[in-house]
C-alpha cells in the first residue's frame, strides 16, 4: 500500500497532552512532521496541548511553524539568561530560579500575577479564586490565530476542559461550536493558579484535572468509517527511574499523575480491537436463523472493522530537570524541549519500521520508535 493510498483512506490525528513549558516538545515534533508533509486532519489537545493545537489549526500551513515559534519565543522572552550552566547541579538551580521568577512575575503573553488590592479583592471574583490573570494569553491567541480559518473546519479541532460545577469532562469541537480564545484558555485554566473561564454561563477548568490526554476521546468518538493514524505527543513519561531524593520523588509523582496512563489506554484499546475483529468474524459464521438474534445484534454493534496506527512521541525528562519542569520557561529549556521533539519525530519518520509498515495486525499497530533512540543514547 502506497503512502498516497494510506492518506486517502485514513484520518490523521495529532493528540497533544498538557504539560506547561514542556509543550515546546510538541511544537518541535510538529515542525518535523510538517517538514515531512505529515499534516493533521484532526487535532485534539488539552491545556498547553490545546494552545499548540489551536495555533496549528488556526494558521495557514505556510505560517504554522512561524506562529508556534512566535508563541514560544514570547513566553520565554524574559527568561533568556544569555548563559547556561553546564554542571547538572548548577543547571537545576538555574531552572528552579527561572520557575520561581515566573511564579513571582508571570510569563509575558501568558499570565500575570494579580495585585492583592482592596478593590480587586472585593470587586473581582477571579481575584479570590486564582493567583494569576490569563488575559495576556487571550490577547496572544487573538494575535496569532485566525479564528475564521480555525472555524471553517479544514482541520478538525477538539479541546478538553472540565466543567467546574459538575466535574464532567467537556470537549469543545469546531465541528459543533464556534471556538474563540476562551475555549482554548478554558482547556488550560489550571487551578488554583488560573481562574475558571466562563462560556455560555458555565465555568471551565483545565482538562488535565480529569485526564491529561485526549487519546481516549479520539478513540471513542471515531465513527469507524475510516482508518486512524494517530500521533500521540506526550509531555510526561510514565516510565522512569527510582527516585533518589525528595526532589526526584516530586518529579516522578508529576510524571505518573499527568502521563494519564497512555500506554495502558493504548493496550486496552488494542484488546478491544481484537474483540471487534473476533465479533465480526463470528457473525459471518452464524447460520442465517441466528443473524437477527438479539445477541447477534449486540455483536454487530461492536464489530466495526477499521485499522488504527498509533505513534508514541514522549518527552523524556532531562537529567538536569527538576520537579518544576512544567513551570520553567527559560529560553534555553524551551529550545531544548523543541529540539527534543523535533529529533524524536524525525527519527521516527526515518525509521525503517515506520517506512516499511504494512496493514495493522488485528486492527492495530503501535510504534514507540523514539524510545529506541533514547535507549541507544543511554547505552
Amino acid at each position: 500500500m502506497t503512502q498516497a493510498e494510506t492518506n486517502a483512506a485514513t484520518d490523521r490525528i495529532f493528540v497533544f497532552q498538557g504539560g506547561g513549558a514542556l509543550g515546546a516538545y510538541q511544537a518541535g515534533a510538529y515542525e518535523a512532521l510538517h517538514e515531512n508533509e505529515v499534516e493533521p486532519d484532526w487535532l485534539a489537545g488539552i491545556s498547553i496541548g490545546a494552545i499548540n493545537a489551536a495555533i496549528i489549526a488556526g494558521s495557514p500551513r505556510e505560517t504554522r511553524i512561524a506562529n508556534l515559534r512566535d508563541f514560544w519565543h514570547t513566553v520565554s522572552s524574559t527568561l533568556d539568561f544569555g548563559w547556561t550552566a553546564q554542571d547538572n547541579t548548577l543547571r537545576r538551580m538555574q531552572n528552579d530560579a527561572a520557575a520561581m521568577t515566573a511564579m513571582a512575575f508571570g510569563i509575558p503573553g501568558f499570565f500575570s500575577p494579580r495585585l492583592p488590592t482592596f478593590q480587586q479583592l472585593f470587586a473581582n471574583p477571579d481575584q479570590r479564586v486564582s493567583f494569576y490573570d490569563t488575559e495576556p494569553l487571550m490577547k496572544t491567541l487573538d494575535r496569532l490565530i485566525d479564528f475564521d480559518l480555525l472555524n471553517d473546519c479544514q482541520t478538525r479541532l477538539s479541546l478538553g476542559a472540565v466543567e467546574v460545577r459538575s466535574g464532567n469532562f467537556a470537549y469543545f469541537d469546531n465541528r459543533k461550536n464556534r471556538l474563540d480564545a476562551r475555549h482554548i484558555a478554558a482547556s488550560g485554566a489550571l487551578p488554583p493558579g488560573f481562574p475558571p473561564i466562563e462560556i455560555d454561563g458555565r465555568h471551565y477548568w483545565d482538562g488535565g484535572l480529569v485526564s491529561n490526554t485526549p487519546l481516549q476521546h479520539v478513540l471513542n468518538v471515531n465513527d469507524a468509517s475510516r482508518d486512524l493514524e494517530i500521533f500521540q505527543v506526550d509531555l510526561f513519561n510514565a516510565r522512569g527511574d527510582m527516585p533518589r531524593d525528595q526532589f526526584e520523588v516530586e518529579s516522578r509523582i508529576k510524571e505518573i499523575r499527568y502521563s494519564s496512563r497512555t500506554r495502558m489506554n493504548t493496550d486496552d484499546f488494542a484488546r478491544r480491537q481484537i474483540v471487534r475483529r473476533a465479533a465480526k468474524r463470528l457473525l459471518e459464521k452464524l447460520p442465517p436463523e441466528f443473524r437477527d438474534d438479539e445477541d447477534a445484534q449486540i455483536l454487530r454493534s461492536i464489530g466495526h472493522e477499521y485499522d488504527v496506527t498509533i505513534v508514541h512521541l514522549i518527552h523524556r525528562r532531562a537529567s538536569h530537570a527538576t520537579h518544576a519542569m512544567d513551570a520553567e520557561f527559560s529560553r534555553r529549556s524551551i529550545e531544548e524541549h523543541w529540539k527534543a521533539g523535533y529529533d524524536d519525530a524525525s527519527y521516527t519518520l526515518k525509521h525503517p519500521k515506520w517506512r516499511n509498515r504494512g496493514r495493522p495486525k488485528d486492527g492495530i499497530q503501535i510504534f514507540d520508535l523514539a524510545r529506541e533512540r533514547h535507549l541507544q543514547l543511554e547505552a
